[in-house]
């Protein structure tokens, strides 16, 4: 029997790998009765899974917001997912999985878990949103079975689904507080990768709060051909690449190549090791935090604090 610190271990191994472990779950059929589907999410995003316990529900609660719970003394809210991503628990509400990420600890209750597979970031493929899932699914994880044949499972954007359920009436970019506007070398740029759609949309307001250009992408690889390109267009016009981006912003978890790899093939590549790059991410936690410094990123910064980023931004392009 393993020990809890050869799990630690070889979890931390995965994100040198490219490779990353998915929990599986499902949350019923359909609205029209369809087969039920299989969802995942990353285990860095689990704290615990328990038996679903008695709930106490809340007076003006938001639509899909089951009510709280006690658990061990901490006040945690539980959230109805199969509801929230449309379908029909047949077996009812059995399973709580316990999240924390993006600075906020919250439970969501499922049908049923199924395993935990360890996948290659390649087995994962981004998700068109304009397939009609609402912006919940970040991407699709096709998974070996044995038979030979390929099941597929949707990973959800639980940051989407948090912020859509728990919305604020605090301004995602304060400018009495962010400071002031952030200058880059003329014609620079910042490079920024996040599958989220919700966490691209603040990345650009706080981009625009400081008046940093950039250029978005929606994964590593994504983020890695462009910067090629990039460097490619530079040295025809004579120039470095240094002189076209001034920084890399990554999120960890993305579809094809995760922000552990993207890091590691630029501190790696004679081309691009000086790029200053941060790290972006949900996933928080001093164990996450050692594999950022392990991949060499240059700062860590926990989703989503406009005045943390900008604060980090500047310190990174000042050293």
């Amino acid at each position: 029997m393993k020990t809890v610190q050869q799990e630690v271990d070889e979890r931390s191994t995965l994100t040198g790998s490219n490779k990353f472990e998915l929990l599986l779950f499902r949350l019923g059929t359909d609205q029209n009765g369809a087969r039920s589907e299989l969802f995942g999410i990353n285990i860095f995003k689990i704290r615990e899974i328990v038996a679903m316990p008695a709930v106490t529900a809340i007076a003006g609660a938001m639509p899909h917001v089951l009510g709280v719970v006690n658990l061990r003394g901490a006040i945690i809210q539980v959230l109805d997912l199969p509801a929230i991503a449309g379908c029909v628990p047949e077996s009812g509400l059995n399973i709580m999985l316990v999240t924390e990420f993006a600075r906020t600890t919250q439970a969501f209750a499922v049908e049923s878990v199924e395993e935990i597979v360890r996948l290659d970031w390649n087995c994962v493929m981004s998700a068109e949103r304009s397939a009609g899932n609402g912006g919940l699914v970040t991407s699709i994880a096709r998974l070996e079975d044995d038979g030979g044949g390929a099941r597929l499972a949707q990973v959800l954007d639980l940051e989407t689904i948090l912020r859509n359920l728990t919305p604020t009436d605090r301004p995602d970019v304060n400018p009495g507080t962010i400071g002031p506007a952030i200058r880059l070398k003329p014609g620079a740029v910042i490079l920024a990768a996040d599958d989220s759609v919700v966490a691209r949309a603040l990345i650009e307001r706080g981009f625009d709060a400081v008046g940093l250009p950039f250029i978005m992408t929606k994964t590593g690889k994504e983020a890695w051909d462009q910067l090629h390109s990039i460097a490619e267009q530079a040295e025809a016009e004579g120039k470095s690449v240094y002189d076209k981006v001034a920084m890399v912003l990554t999120d960890i978890e993305m579809p094809e190549m995760d922000g552990f790899t993207l890091t590691r093939s630029i501190k790696k590549s004679t081309r691009f090791h000086h790029l200053p790059v941060v790290i972006h991410s949900s996933l928080s936690g001093t164990t996450n935090e050692q594999h950022v410094k392990s991949a060499g990123a240059d700062a860590y910064v926990a989703k989503f604090s406009a005045d943390d980023l900008a604060s980090a931004i500047r310190s990174v392009l000042r050293g």
